[in-house]
């Protein structure tokens, strides 16, 4: 009988050559019952039937990834991600996930700071619908070198601002230490967002050296530079007990035999216990 590794989650991107009804079956079969479910491995599906499954199966769904996106210099075009973001929510909330994670977006013929008046406007049109689903946002900042297209909020300084500028219980943030590591406010930083019960998930892979893609080559935890130990211990001191959400996007991993894969992801999370 496989080992349960309670605290461990892994969302579908990171094994994104498996359908989710194969991502099911085999994260059950080594123990995993956490799952971050990304919004392509809904294609063709009724999210209302894919939580339904889920649930069935074993697995509890961690959030829904990911909403986000609002900057544009185009009215029509942040109109259209308000709308993608409401869309985004019915199905976090057909999934029973607790939250969706918010990629905020960046708009690169604009100014960050019109960007992030962008995004707060966005959040705060979106949390209505957000309060009636129940379904909570988790606001991620990313890595400066995302601040062209991806994202405006590029510190948890930043998202934690931003939450607690928006002052609900139903907006918080996402730590994620790829993003975050090389911050050298980031332990006061988690510690805030703790205190003020802003900390909704807390994502893990690690920073390879020298990066190929700034995209889709992270490694495996335990591959790279980051002092992942160090950052999980301050996380839990928050009180945070939440899933270790494994966030991988690796064109190296994709391509090789994913069940070899899974046990390369077991084996790393067990190193860092």
């Amino acid at each position: 009988m496989a080992k349960i590794f309670n605290r461990l989650c892994i969302h579908t991107i990171t094994t994104k050559p498996w359908s989710i009804e194969e991502a099911t079956e085999h994260y059950l079969a080594i123990g995993v019952k956490g799952m971050t479910v990304w919004r392509e491995a809904l294609a063709g599906r009724q999210p209302f039937k894919v939580g339904e499954r889920l649930l069935t199966a074993g697995i509890e769904v961690v959030s829904l990834c990911r909403g986000g996106f609002f900057p544009s210099a185009s009215l029509s075009l942040r109109q259209k991600n308000i709308d993608e973001n409401f869309k985004a929510l019915e199905e976090a909330a057909a999934l029973n996930a607790p939250h969706l994670v918010l990629v905020c977006g960046a708009e690169p013929n604009q100014s960050l700071e019109a960007s992030r008046e962008q995004i707060l406007a966005g959040i705060e049109t979106i949390l209505p619908r957000a309060e009636a689903l129940n379904v909570k946002l988790a606001i991620e900042p990313l890595h400066p070198m995302y601040a062209d297209t991806r994202s405006a909020i590029n510190t948890l300084g930043q998202a934690n601002d931003l939450a607690e500028k928006i002052d609900s219980p139903m907006v918080g943030v996402a730590v994620d230490v790829y993003h975050l590591w090389w911050d050298p406010m980031l332990e006061n930083e988690i510690r805030r967002c703790g205190n003020n019960g802003h900390l909704l998930a807390y994502h893990i892979c690690d920073w390879k050296y020298p990066v190929e893609d700034i995209l889709n080559d992270r490694g495996l935890m335990g591959e790279g530079c980051i002092d992942i130990s160090k950052i999980s211990q301050w996380i839990a001191a928050t009180g945070f007990n939440g899933y270790h959400e494994v966030e991988i996007f690796s064109n190296r991993y994709w391509t090789m035999d994913q069940q070899q894969f899974l046990r390369k992801i077991i084996k790393a999370y067990q190193d860092l216990s």
